[in-house]
C-alpha cells in the first residue's frame, strides 16, 4: 500500500505542477477561481489517470474508468473552488487546500473504485 501511495504521489506532483500552472494563468486572465481551479484539473486529470492507470495501478485505462475517475475529481475541484470563491480565500490557499485533498481523497477512491483489484 506504501509503495501504491508513492507512486501516486510522485505522479501527484507532476499532476500539481500541470495544474497550478494553469490555475495561475487562468486566474491571472480574470477568471473565477471555481473556473480556474475546474479547468486546470480537467487538463491535469487526464495526465494523472492514464499515469496512474499505467504506473501506479498497472490497469487498463477505460472509458468508464476515466469517467468515474474524472467525475469524481472534477466534482472535488469544482467544490473547492467553490468554497474558496465564497470565503475569499487567497488563490495560493485554494492550490494547496485543493492539492491535499485531491491527493489523499483520489488515491483512496482510485484504489477502492476505479482501479480496484477483482477478486
Amino acid at each position: 500500500m506504501i509503495r501504491l501511495f508513492t507512486r501516486y504521489a510522485s505522479i501527484g506532483v507532476i499532476n500539481t505542477l500541470i495544474h497550478w500552472i494553469i490555475f495561475g494563468v487562468l486566474y491571472h486572465f480574470g477568471f473565477q477561481q471555481s473556473v480556474s481551479n475546474f479547468i486546470a484539473f480537467c487538463v491535469a486529470v487526464t495526465f494523472s489517470f492514464f499515469a496512474n492507470a499505467k504506473w501506479t495501478f498497472n490497469a487498463q485505462a477505460t472509458t468508464a474508468k476515466y469517467l468515474l475517475y474524472t467525475v469524481f475529481m472534477g466534482a472535488m475541484a469544482l467544490a473547492v473552488g467553490w468554497g474558496a470563491d465564497n470565503a475569499h480565500l487567497n488563490p495560493i490557499i485554494t492550490l494547496i487546500l485543493f492539492s491535499a485533498v485531491s491527493l489523499f481523497c483520489g488515491f483512496a477512491y482510485s484504489k477502492l473504485f476505479v482501479f480496484r483489484e477483482n477478486k
